[in-house]
């Protein structure tokens, strides 16, 4: 394939999906600005790599991948231990029916270590199955399931209305 037409071809896939590829990013880092540098730096990576990227089945699904391995080798990284960030209020992209509810979802979200977020955005944000996720993490479908559990039961204990004490009844 010429480099002219290779690209095209790159350049149209990379705008047609940078939308859902950030959304997912946000959803591993919790930041707007930090999900459009995991992009970038997955369209980076694509680039360099478009040869065989072009020739995989699913091309979302290598691309996910780029983009989770991504994100899990910069948390690992030491400058990201390095860099502590302040709390500040959470970017929102739009406006939803319930924003404490969402708000709330994305704070315990982001308090969830690395690989536990990125089992669940995968499973349940990208529809994945245990095995697509293992795949895509690069780790064993058990590991995938305890990642999950853990996950679950922090997000459930985080996100479980606590009663108040005028509302107790005796």
């Amino acid at each position: 394939m010429a480099k002219h037409a290779r690209d095209a071809e790159f350049t149209e896939y990379v705008a047609s999906r940078s939308g859902w590829l950030r959304k997912v990013a946000y959803l591993l880092c919790g930041d707007w600005h930090r999900a459009d540098d995991l992009v970038q730096e997955c369209a980076t990576k694509l680039y360099v790599n478009w040869s065989r990227a072009g020739r995989v089945e699913n091309l979302d699904g290598y691309a996910r991948r780029v983009l989770v391995n991504t994100f899990l080798a910069e948390q690992r990284s030491p400058w990201w231990r390095r860099t502590t960030r302040t709390a500040t209020t959470a970017d929102i992209a739009s406006v939803a029916a319930d924003l404490d509810v969402r708000l709330d979802l994305h704070k315990a979200l982001a308090a969830l270590p690395p690989r536990q977020r990125a089992t669940v955005v995968l499973r349940y944000y990208c529809d994945l199955t245990v095995d697509q996720t293992a795949d895509a993490m690069s780790c064993s479908s058990g590991n995938v399931k305890s990642q999950t559990s853990r996950a679950l039961t922090t997000l459930r204990t985080t996100l479980s209305p606590r009663p108040d004490n005028a509302e107790r009844t005796s």
